[in-house]
This record gives C-alpha cells, sequence and structure tokens, in this order.
C-alpha cells in the first residue's frame, strides 16, 4: 500500500490566472485555508502577485494569484498586465479561472491565446469552473462543454476541468489534488506551517484597502492605494497587553475623491479604519491602533515616478 510517507515528495509553483473578478484570490485563501489575499468585487482588486503555501505530507503548493489580465487603460495596468505574463514563464501550472456564473467570452479567449503563445514550454493547464455556487447544474453543465470547446481553436489542452466552488467548499480540496498531481518531484520551498511570504506591511496595506473598496464605487476603487508609513509597537507597554501603532495613507488621485473617501464628518474613514482595524488584529494576533489619512497624488496611476515609489 502506498503511504504519503513513501511518495516522492513534489513541489512547485501554480498561477491562478483570469479576467478580473474571476475568483482568483477567493480560491487562493481557500486552498491555503487562512486569509492570504484580499477579495472584493470592486475591479483592480489584486494588484501584485500574491504567495499562498499549502503544505501536505508528500507535497508542498506554492500559489501565486496574480491580477486580472485586462486592456489595459492606464500604466499601472500596462505595468500590472506585463507582471502576470512574466508570472506565467516561472511557474509549473496555469490555473485558468473561469466562473460559472459567466459566459465565456473574449477577454477569456484572449487571456488562453496569450498563454498558447508562450511556446512549446508553457506551463500545464487547468481549467477551474470558479463561482460554481452561483450557477445552476444545467448552467454548469454547459459552461464546461464550452471550456473544453476552447482546446482546438486557442491551441492549448486542458489537462483537467474542475468545477469548483471557493465560497462554498465544493471540489476545493480536488483542485489542490489536481494542480499537486501536475507538480515535478522537488523539495519543499518554505518552513511548514508558513502560509505566505508576503511581508506585514503589505498585508495590512491590502487589508486597509480591502476595507476602504467596500465602501466606494464607480471610478473611486482604481484610484486607491495605501502605504503603511510606519509600524511598531509601543513602546512602555507591559508583557501581554502589546499594542500596535500602525500609521498609514490612503493614496487617490483627485480631491474630489478624497472627500469621497473621508465621507460627511469623517464618517467614511472611521468606518475604513475600523473594519481594516478587525481584519489586521485578526492576522497578527495583537491589538491594534490605526491612524489612517487620505493624500492626494494627482494621476499617480499613469505617472511613472509615482507608480515607482508606490511599489509598482
Amino acid at each position: 500500500m502506498t503511504t504519503p510517507e513513501s511518495r516522492e515528495f513534489r513541489s512547485g509553483f501554480v498561477c491562478l490566472a483570469g479576467r478580473p473578478n474571476t475568483g482568483k484570490s477567493t480560491l487562493t485563501n481557500a486552498l491555503v485555508g487562512a486569509k492570504v489575499a484580499i477579495a472584493s468585487s470592486r475591479p483592480q482588486t489584486t494588484r501584485h502577485a500574491v504567495r499562498g503555501i499549502v503544505t501536505r505530507p508528500d507535497a508542498q503548493l506554492v500559489l501565486i494569484d496574480t491580477p486580472g489580465l485586462s486592456k489595459p487603460r492606464s500604466l499601472l495596468q500596462e505595468r500590472l498586465n506585463d507582471l502576470v505574463r512574466d508570472t506565467w514563464a516561472e511557474v509549473d501550472v496555469i490555473g485558468v479561472c473561469l466562473p460559472c456564473d459567466q459566459n465565456v467570452g473574449p477577454g477569456d479567449e484572449y487571456l488562453v491565446q496569450q498563454i498558447a503563445a508562450l511556446g512549446p514550454r508553457r506551463p500545464r493547464l487547468v481549467a477551474l469552473a470558479t463561482k460554481a455556487d452561483a450557477a445552476s447544474p444545467d448552467r454548469i453543465r454547459r459552461h464546461l462543454l464550452r471550456i473544453d470547446a476552447m482546446q482546438e481553436p486557442c491551441g492549448i489542452v486542458w489537462e483537467h476541468i474542475v468545477p469548483c466552488s471557493a465560497v462554498a467548499g465544493t471540489q476545493v480540496d480536488e483542485v489542490a489534488d489536481v494542480l499537486i498531481g501536475l507538480l515535478p518531484p522537488g523539495p519543499a520551498y518554505y518552513p511548514d506551517g508558513e502560509l505566505t511570504d508576503e511581508p506585514d506591511e503589505v498585508l495590512v496595506a491590502e487589508l486597509i484597502r480591502e476595507a476602504a473598496l467596500e465602501q466606494v464605487r464607480d471610478e473611486v476603487p482604481h484610484s486607491i492605494t495605501v502605504t503603511v508609513e510606519e509600524m511598531a509597537y509601543r513602546a512602555g507597554r507591559p508583557a501581554g497587553r502589546e499594542l500596535l501603532d500602525i500609521f498609514a495613507n490612503l493614496v487617490v488621485e483627485r480631491e474630489s475623491q478624497k472627500h469621497i473617501l473621508v465621507g460627511a464628518q469623517g464618517a467614511r474613514i472611521k468606518q475604513i479604519g475600523t473594519d481594516a482595524r478587525h481584519q489586521i488584529a485578526a492576522l497578527l494576533g495583537v491589538p491594534v491602533h490605526l491612524d489612517l489619512r487620505v493624500k492626494v497624488v494627482k494621476d499617480w496611476q499613469s505617472d511613472p515616478k509615482q507608480l515607482n515609489r508606490l511599489g509598482f
């Protein structure tokens, strides 16, 4: 009988790719079993490659959640698209997220064709029919047939097509099994128990941005980024009663957006701070004092110098 201990250890890197809002971040979190990537219904939620780590007795799967590939409308989106393509070239498997509640469209076909253009040494491909909880069985069946039909015209071969729902927890373990089964033999890249290699400051900034995204709509979400200016434990606190002070800026492009984020008598920025503080405290396991300010950096998404300064 084959046991996990007797099987050859497998390890490798898997990129989750797709258009914006196809469930990549939510699936990453479900596979890891913890929140390592922010998720929102707002466009352009993911803005950098987030690594989540799944370790089993016989394997280690390193998931890379990437921004959604879309038509660039700013220098920022051009750089995010470049990041996605660079990531594709460095992984063993690409899981393409194709949500069951949306039709397969030109954007999906364009993305898959871009992967096909990587040539014969491209990563192995898995189609992940995400958001299965949001579709009827009949719609899911038709969706799977449409995904299968993409192969010949797009010039690719799916190793597997897997319907799943990260929200409902449906087939999440099966997704992990499929992805791990396609990894080569190799060592563990991270210690057992490590869930992400993201620095705390980056995770904190992302949780603040997630809280802000949930409070605004229309064009404002595109224009928000977050910088953590200072993060340190408050001096003089006794052991067991630590308090983490965080000073951060919500950066937008126009004064009108600043007024929206601040809200009437500061109500919106206060709510953003409260929501973010709870999430950060849960993540880091320590009480948090969060000082949030809103800063205007004119047209930062199209300014190369500002993008560099902001880490893009």
